[in-house]
């Protein structure tokens, strides 16, 4: 973060308490003139801990110019446009056949429930709507190439459907996460008039658990191992041929140690055709599936990311999605009966 700080004009007096040295006069200075200003900050920035928080790069740097340059946090009582429940502007978008990023128009709409995008400025009709009660945006700047990347999932078909956009200037990005992070906020304060805000918080937007390569062989186990790119969000395992991939090509459901859900490495002696040798085996109550690494610490960084989600006990909603390849439509978020809205 004292790297951001420096970075901007005005805060370059800032140091690292890890890479800096400080002067016994700096110190008394700093603790004279700290905490009362702090505090003053720091009620913005709590009011706000529902809608943002500091994951990567980009979010630190907003956040940090929004406390500071903008001072969004100071007077609270101005509605931020990511907040006002309505946001419509252009990102660039890839194309789910072509793979180029084409300019295309988005809104958020509250009232309406969803977010939209137009593949022409003038259409009347949206060429896609996703739906706020199942919308997630997680930055990816690595996965798309670009630092202002953000990942949108949505259900469509029972399916998960993955888009990729990005805008030059990070504000505008890290407003557009943000809007959608509040939107997804007051859908859920509706749906679950009953929890706290501490238990919505966690569920507006999530980031995977893990993602990344591993080959995997179908349910025989004698055809011969491909390679996929996987990620985890949740109990959903998902594999798809390329990671910019619209759909997954199979998602599979990790359960509990209590409904004989277990992680082991390795593979079955008799199992051919894989070329990476560190491989993972998962039990369910149906069917074995087998994967293998390409490295150790990406099998153990697997094991680990499994066993978490094992050793936790499914809540009762997380049921309805016992299959192997699921639609994450009957999970809820939360173990509360949802409100007709």
């Amino acid at each position: 973060c004292s790297l951001i700080h420096r970075s901007i004009e005005s805060l370059r007096q800032v140091k690292s308490v890890l890479q800096d040295t400080f002067e016994d006069k700096e110190i008394e200075v700093s603790h004279r003139r700290s905490t009362g200003r702090f505090v003053f900050l720091a009620e913005g920035c709590f009011r706000l801990q529902g809608w943002m928080y500091c994951r990567n790069r980009i979010l630190r740097e907003q956040w940090i110019r929004a406390k500071y340059e903008r001072q969004e946090f100071i007077h609270i009582e101005k509605q931020e446009p990511y907040s006002a429940g309505y946001r419509e502007g252009f990102l660039w978008k890839r194309g789910r056949d072509n793979g180029q990023f084409l300019s295309r128009k988005f809104i958020l709409s509250e009232r309406e429930g969803a977010l939209k995008y137009f593949n022409k400025q003038d259409a009347k009709e949206p060429k896609a709507i996703m739906r706020i009660q199942t919308l997630n945006a997680t930055f990816q700047p690595a996965k798309i190439g670009n630092p202002c990347g953000l990942q949108i999932t949505y259900l469509r078909d029972n399916s998960t459907r993955n888009i990729f956009v990005y805008h030059e200037d990070s504000k505008e990005m890290v407003d557009w996460f943000t809007a959608i992070r509040a939107a997804r906020f007051h859908y859920q304060k509706v749906a679950f008039p009953g929890a706290n805000d501490e238990d919505l918080v966690p569920r507006l937007t999530r980031n995977f658990m893990k993602e990344g390569y591993m080959e995997k062989t179908g349910p025989r186990h004698t055809e011969g191992f491909k390679k996929r790119w996987f990620t985890m969000d949740d109990r959903r395992l998902m594999y798809f041929k390329d990671p910019l991939d619209a759909y997954a090509r199979g998602e599979v459901f990790i359960g509990s140690k209590e409904n004989s859900y277990t992680v082991v490495s390795g593979l079955p002696p008799s199992i051919q055709g894989y070329h990476w040798k560190y491989g993972i085996t998962i039990e369910t109550p149906d069917r074995k599936f087998l994967f293998a690494c390409e490295t150790e610490a990406e099998q153990k960084d697997w094991i680990a990311a499994f066993q978490r989600v094992v050793n936790r006990p499914m809540m009762p909603q997380e049921y309805a999605g016992t299959t192997q390849f699921l639609n994450f439509s009957n999970i809820m978020p939360l173990n509360l009966q949802i409100k007709n809205i």
